[in-house]
């Protein structure tokens, strides 16, 4: 307390000593010549002078760095002038420094954040276009060629009509996922919890791939020493949304006759963790961050050979963040990958009523 009150006041102190012997001198200079010295009045004079110089210097001070510090916050409009307070403000100007770099430090980095996510938006906009002119321009082809006479074929006209089905399936299928994940940011996407058995929805969802896996000859494998029921607790239609992205991303980036491969284990007493593993191609390090971007894709390549909407990785990293939970991925560049996360178990089935909840963190 003692340090700080001589760092905040220490400007008014001795400005006040100087003031005090200086104003000393010349009135003993002019007692001395008047030749009536008064010891009395010059050691009343000394302490009264000292403390009034000391008040109106740090009264004045005080006034004067606040109101052209005020001037810098709005001139600048480096920091935000109603986090200046005068009680914030004294005489050490080290201290008033520091509080200015702090804020200035501060704004940068929000100005460094702000032009990150200006990138990030130009980026997902030009993503956004791209996905979307493509199964648009192909319709229209297909309609354009039709109506300048190609209808008249009845072969061309359904081979026509069925690819422009085809690409605004694709265009309906990305709009539906960008509004899934519209809804999932803004927390406005009801969570249906329910208690359901785990090892049930992940033989469920390896039916219905088993075909598309087929196609690469993929071995689907669910490693458990026993079927026993799994319970957890979740939105199930969203965890097969989940478990069904991962696998099929699984699928796409697999190699022939590789295998894909999902575990359950116990994490901590109220929670499991569900792995998905694969042979596949692997990620590289550097990829990795940006995996649940949207749109983000590590085949940079033009032809994008394995198609999809590029948001298949956001959906599910939003699912399981709207279920507060957690999402890993470890991956080595050609040698597989493994995504986890977790979920909240449940020992035995409750009686109690599905609950509708608000999807958000």
């Amino acid at each position: 307390m003692a340090a700080s009150f001589k760092k905040s006041y220490r400007f008014a102190i001795f400005s006040s000593m100087y003031i005090t012997v200086c104003l000393t001198l010349f009135v003993s200079v002019f007692f001395y010549i008047k030749d009536a010295f008064d010891w009395i009045f010059l050691l009343c004079f000394i302490p009264v002078c000292f403390v009034l110089s000391v008040f109106l210097i740090q009264v004045r001070v005080e006034r004067f760095i606040y109101k052209r510090v005020k001037k810098i916050y709005d001139d600048v409009s480096l920091l935000d002038v109603t986090t200046l307070k005068r009680g914030q403000i004294t005489t050490d100007m080290s201290t008033l420094t520091k509080e200015v770099e702090r804020f200035a430090a501060s704004k940068k980095l929000e100005i460094e954040s702000l032009k990150i996510r200006e990138e990030y938006r130009k980026e997902f906009m030009g993503n956004v276009a791209h996905e979307l002119k493509t199964p648009l321009f192909t319709t229209q082809g297909y309609i354009l060629t039709l109506l300048d006479g190609a209808m008249k074929d009845k072969t061309i006209l359904k081979k026509y009509l069925k690819r422009a089905a085809a690409a605004v399936e694709r265009l309906v299928y990305l709009v539906s996922d960008l509004d899934m994940i519209a809804k999932l940011e803004v927390g406005d996407l009801n969570l249906r919890y329910e208690y359901f058995d785990m090892v049930e929805l992940v033989q469920h969802t390896f039916e219905l791939l088993e075909m598309k896996a087929s196609k690469k000859n993929i071995t689907l494998t669910f490693e458990r020493a026993d079927l026993k029921p799994v319970m957890v607790n979740a939105d199930r239609e969203r965890i097969q949304q989940l478990l069904t992205n991962l696998i099929v991303n699984s699928i796409k980036y697999g190699k022939q006759d590789g295998t894909t491969e999902i575990t359950i284990e116990n994490l901590i007493q109220n929670k499991v963790i569900v792995r998905v593993t694969d042979n596949g191609e692997g990620i590289a390090s550097e990829h990795i961050p940006r995996l649940f971007e949207r749109f983000y894709r590590v085949d940079k390549s033009g032809s994008r050979r394995e198609g999809g909407s590029g948001l298949g990785l956001s959906i599910v990293k939003h699912i399981i963040e709207a279920h507060d939970e957690k999402i890993y991925v470890e991956s080595d560049f050609g040698v597989g990958s493994e995504f986890s996360f977790t979920l909240e178990k449940a020992e035995e089935l409750p009686k109690k009523p599905v609950v509708d909840v608000v999807g958000g963190n």
